[in-house]
C-alpha cells in the first residue's frame, strides 16, 4: 500500500512539473478563444470588432483594424512574460485586413523595419503635455515581405498621417519564416524617453494600458475571462 501511494505521489509530482514547464497559456481561456477564432472566424461574428470607429464616445482613438481582440495588455504568453499591447486577429489571409492610424501623428519606419511602424503623438490626448508613440507590427508575410503601404518605405521619418490613414495590412511575420504567427496586428502605446525618442516596446514598463484610449477593458490582469468587442460609431 505504501509503495502504491508513493508511486501515485511521484506520478502527481511529475505531472505537476510538466504542467509547470509546459506553456500554460495553451490552457487559458484567451488562447482557446484565439485558436477557435483562427480556425472558424465565420462561426463567431459577434466577436469581431469594427475598424475606424470610436469604441466609446469619450475615448480618443479610432480602432485601428478589424477582427477579434485576442490578447490584451499585460496578458502572459509564457512564464515571466507580460504582453505589451493588444493583438487583433483579422480572421482572413495575409495582406487582406487593412490597418489604419488610430490618431493623428508623425510616422517613422526605421530602415531595418520590415513589418513595423511607429507614430509619434506630440500631445497625449489623455495627459496634456506628454508625448507618446503608437507602435504597429506584424505588417509583413512570413518571409518578411512588407505589407506596409508604399507611401511609407523603410527609412521614412516624421511623415504626418491623419487618423484613419491606411498604413498597411495584417500579416504573420515573426522574424522566423519557419514559425509564423497567426495573421494579426500587434498594437501598443509606448512612452517617450523624455528626449524625444520612443522607449523599448519589448518592456511592458515602457508601455501604457490602452483601455482608456479605446474605452474598452483591455487590461489582461483586470479582464481575465471576457471577450472584448469594439462596436462603436465612426
Amino acid at each position: 500500500m505504501r509503495a502504491r501511494w508513493a508511486f501515485l505521489l511521484f506520478l502527481g509530482a511529475c505531472l505537476g512539473v510538466l504542467l509547470f514547464l509546459r506553456p500554460w497559456r495553451l490552457f487559458s481561456p484567451r488562447t482557446r478563444w484565439v485558436i477557435e477564432w483562427l480556425q472558424r472566424p465565420a462561426a463567431h461574428p459577434e466577436w469581431r470588432s469594427r475598424a475606424l470607429v470610436h469604441c466609446n464616445q469619450q475615448a480618443p482613438f479610432l480602432f485601428p483594424t478589424e477582427g477579434y481582440i485576442g490578447y490584451l495588455w499585460d496578458d502572459s504568453f509564457r512564464l515571466g512574460h507580460r504582453h505589451q499591447g493588444i493583438d487583433i486577429f483579422g480572421g482572413g489571409a495575409v495582406g487582406e485586413t487593412p490597418v489604419y492610424a488610430a490618431y493623428d501623428g508623425y510616422l517613422t519606419r526605421l530602415p531595418q523595419w520590415k513589418s513595423s511602424l511607429i507614430l509619434r503623438l506630440p500631445e497625449d490626448p489623455l495627459v496634456p503635455g506628454r508625448q507618446i508613440w503608437l507602435y504597429y507590427t506584424h505588417l509583413a508575410d512570413r518571409e518578411g515581405n512588407s505589407l506596409i503601404q508604399p507611401d511609407f518605405p523603410a527609412g521614412t521619418y516624421e511623415r504626418f498621417v491623419a487618423a484613419g490613414t491606411l498604413l498597411g495590412y495584417q500579416g504573420n511575420y515573426s522574424g522566423d519564416p519557419l514559425q509564423p504567427v497567426g495573421v494579426h496586428l500587434h498594437f501598443s502605446i509606448v512612452l517617450d524617453d523624455g528626449h524625444g525618442h520612443f522607449r523599448n516596446e519589448l518592456d511592458i514598463r515602457n508601455t501604457l494600458d490602452p483601455s482608456p484610449y479605446f474605452g474598452l477593458p483591455l487590461n489582461g490582469q483586470k479582464n481575465r475571462n471576457r471577450i472584448v468587442v469594439c462596436t462603436g460609431e465612426p
